[in-house]
């Protein structure tokens, strides 16, 4: 009779945990509108916020590529805030495997309440990418290492989405000057960001996305570099390689690579020549468009000058179309300049007018106090970064957010586990005495 019973309660169990499993509400779930990204998560405004970021993502990643939606699997993110008992759960997880029916993407995104649009948005390229790249393998065996696109083109896509920091990218980019030859191409090809600190990989970003630019730019670029991610998974190990296979302008003329290279970082810097400058930035605008180019002569070549050494210049012949272009520039520039510089560009106006008309009475003394004024912005406004950043890191409750990089690596460093072994605890204890 007892085994009857147990037999029975067992049975209901089994039944109850059935019922239950069957009225448990699955997670739900929101579809974009091209049906690729099927975005599971409990909050509904950070579904549809991934679906329409991962979207508009998609669109601009398919017109940089010149191709059409085509897509062949669908990828799965699942989306929640950081719980409190997984502090160290990591930001983005990709996973990629085979299920026999065909691939599987399986993005994790768990958001911090610092995080920012431009994380997820690198996850969400990275995914489309390795997409495109498996597109036509979808059989690939199980167990097969799936390789990642590389983060230059990841890198590179994220540079010139319309919702990325352009104005911060501007900034490097402007701060670079032409250094893209610095790094030389294999080099360039073969870097890790995840082994470079916040401003070294916003440098890399901005050169990324030139070398991208770069490449849509050559004949049939765009169609170019689809293939070449149709075909970068055969050879990860030879980027370079896939590369010229593509574009063979590489391996024939490296130094018009270099120059093209430079061009197009010269063009991303200035596509938001619109926003309005820093205190630093105008200095620097100010200067290069204080360099005139005069030929002494009609059969001389023309030489380079300052505005300040304009009794060199003032007599040629030229000089007075250079000053007429010299007002120009100044006149774009005042448009975006600091509000501190606009009386200074107004008195520069002033000056090269009277010297394109060969008046140069005082000419010295309004130039030596214009150079002075500008040397007291600086000054000043250098004074007020370093008085902004010593309140906000010893007085100010509520963190900016500009220090955040430089704390994170600085607690990693102090919470890093010390070896015990023999060697270090002397190594330590030297250290100590010193």
């Amino acid at each position: 009779m007892a085994r009857v019973i147990r037999l029975l309660t067992g049975i209901a169990a089994s039944v109850l945990l059935s019922a239950a499993a069957a009225t448990a509400a699955p997670l739900p779930s929101s579809v974009s509108s091209s049906r690729q990204l099927i975005v599971y998560g409990s909050e509904a405004s950070l579904r549809g916020g991934i679906c329409d970021l991962g979207e508009r993502t998609k669109r601009t990643l398919l017109t940089v590529l010149q191709q059409r939606d085509d897509w062949k699997t669908p990828i799965v993110i699942y989306a929640q805030r950081r719980a409190a008992n997984l502090p160290d759960a990591p930001a983005t997880r990709l996973n990629v495997s085979q299920t026999g029916f065909g691939l599987k993407l399986q993005l994790e995104l768990t958001f911090d309440p610092d995080a920012t649009r431009d994380l997820v948005q690198r996850e969400l390229i990275r995914v489309m990418l390795l997409e495109m790249m498996y597109r036509a393998a979808p059989d690939t065996p199980a167990g097969t290492p799936y390789i990642n696109p590389p983060d230059w083109l990841v890198e590179g896509m994220l540079a010139l989405m319309p919702e990325s920091e352009s104005a911060a990218l501007a900034e490097r980019v402007n701060a670079l000057r032409g250094d893209a030859e610095v790094m030389q191409l294999e080099q360039f090809l073969r870097q890790r960001t995840e082994l470079l600190e916040s401003p070294l990989r916003a440098v890399f970003r901005a050169k990324a996305g030139a070398f991208v630019l770069m490449l849509c730019h050559l004949p049939d670029g765009q169609k170019r570099l689809a293939r070449f991610i149709a075909t970068f998974a055969g050879a990860p190990d030879d980027s370079l390689g896939v590369l010229r296979s593509q574009f063979s302008e590489i391996g024939r003329n490296p130094e018009d690579v270099q120059k093209s290279w430079a061009r197009e970082l010269a063009a991303l810097g200035g596509r938001e020549r619109y926003r309005m400058l820093s205190c630093d930035e105008t200095e620097r605008a100010l200067a290069e468009a204080l360099t005139l180019q005069v030929a002494s002569n009609g059969n001389a070549p023309a030489e380079t000058f300052s505005l300040e050494e304009y009794p060199e210049f003032v007599r040629s012949p030229a000089a007075p179309a250079a000053l007429k272009a010299l007002q120009q520039r100044l006149s774009v520039l005042y448009g975006t300049a600091h509000a501190l510089y606009a009386p200074v560009i107004s008195e520069y106006q002033r000056v090269a007018a009277a010297l394109a008309r060969r008046k140069t009475g005082k000419m010295t003394e309004r130039l030596a106090m214009l150079r002075g004024d500008r040397e007291e912005i600086s000054r000043r406004m250098s004074a007020i970064d370093d008085y902004i950043n010593w309140y906000e890191a010893t007085q100010l409750r509520t963190s900016s957010g500009a220090f955040t990089d430089y704390m994170k690596a600085a607690e990693q460093s102090a919470s890093r586990k010390r070896r015990h072994d023999a060697i270090s605890v002397y190594l330590d204890a030297l250290e100590s005495h010193l």
